[in-house]
């Protein structure tokens, strides 16, 4: 039934369409059932490649059971401090968690992480965590020290009690950027020394070298250092470029405009071909043999037609308007 309980029946055919490779959205319309009972679903038991039928249901009826009494509101619904359905934010938070683990995060410190982040509380105890995510204190233990090593987590011992609070850094996303800047940067040395050792003319050296280069890339962009700093600065100006001329140039018209050196605007154009993730809303798109546009991949035909459509009439209404202006001079 629309919006019951998903039986066992319904786990499976989650686990079926997950291993095919089907989206949230169609394995619901097959269940009939809204698209974000299923992501919530798959996210608070194991994510997209860890979720099973039967440890899912099993799982969920254990949750069922230990679930606690929550606040009761005047209407008698099941409330927190705040107004809000307590289950729908733990299963946020599962979803948070699950997100975080896809980034390669282990799974009961992104749990630990996601449930300091979304409480109320300035901080939690480890009997606290044990009690909301259902682990052992050794478990806990071990995903905070593993979560301080990344600086994400901090303890606060407090001074009236013999135990420890755990707060969650204030700027825990800038440190999660840092880590993996300095991760990539090891990467970049690591491969550094392969070159090195094996000679960039060999075929293994020359495969280590772009996998340097690749690395030291990705450490310079994210931390804002280095040549590519001014590489990525000119592959934004080429870009701004495209989209004032709004038409295409090639690469001679664009040094000419830029007042640079062919080779310059090469390696920018090389640049924000290879940024297009991360230029939108728009791209950078090779029309023709060196001749490049902007492209607006957000805009699908239909939006893209209708806004022509605007700037034509537009266009028109102003002719209209010169016309008749002319017309009342004579």
């Amino acid at each position: 039934m629309p919006g019951g309980r998903l039986r066992h029946e319904d786990r499976q055919l989650i686990a079926v369409g997950l291993a095919a490779g089907d989206g949230y959205a169609e394995i619901a319309r097959r269940l009939d059932r809204p698209t974000s009972t299923i992501s919530r679903e798959v996210a608070r038991n194991g994510g997209v490649r860890g979720y099973r039928a039967d440890h899912a249901h099993h799982a969920t009826s254990s949750r069922a059971r230990r679930r606690r009494p929550v606040i009761a509101t005047a209407a008698g619904a099941g409330v927190d401090a705040y107004g809000r359905d307590p289950e729908a934010v733990r299963e946020y938070a599962e979803l948070f968690a699950a997100t975080m683990v896809g980034t390669g995060l282990p799974r009961t410190a992104s749990r630990l992480l996601a449930h300091l982040y979304t409480t109320d509380s300035r901080s939690l105890t480890a009997a606290e965590l044990v009690r909301h995510l259902q682990v052992s204190p050794a478990t806990i233990s071990k995903a905070v020290g593993y979560l301080e090593q990344l600086d994400l987590v901090r303890r606060e011992p407090d001074p009236e009690r013999r135990y420890e609070h755990y707060i969650v850094s204030e700027d825990v996303w800038i440190q999660a950027w840092k880590n993996s800047a300095r991760a990539n940067g090891n990467w970049a040395e690591t491969a550094r020394q392969g070159v090195e050792l094996l000679d960039p003319a060999t075929p293994a050296g020359a495969r280590l070298e772009k996998m340097r280069e690749f690395f030291q890339q990705l450490s310079d962009d994210m931390s804002g250092s280095g040549p590519a700093s001014a590489v990525q600065e000119d592959a934004m100006t080429v870009l701004a470029a495209l989209v004032h001329a709004a038409r295409p140039l090639t690469t001679d018209q664009l040094a000419t405009a830029l007042a640079w050196p062919t080779a310059r605007v090469t390696e920018a154009l090389r640049t924000a071909d290879a940024y297009k993730p991360f230029t939108d809303p728009v791209e950078l798109q090779l029309v023709a043999q060196d001749t490049y546009a902007i492209a607006t991949p957000r805009l699908n035909p239909a939006q893209l037609a209708a806004l022509d459509q605007t700037a034509h009439e537009t266009a028109e209404g102003a002719r209209s308007e010169v016309a008749v202006g002319q017309t009342d001079l004579h």
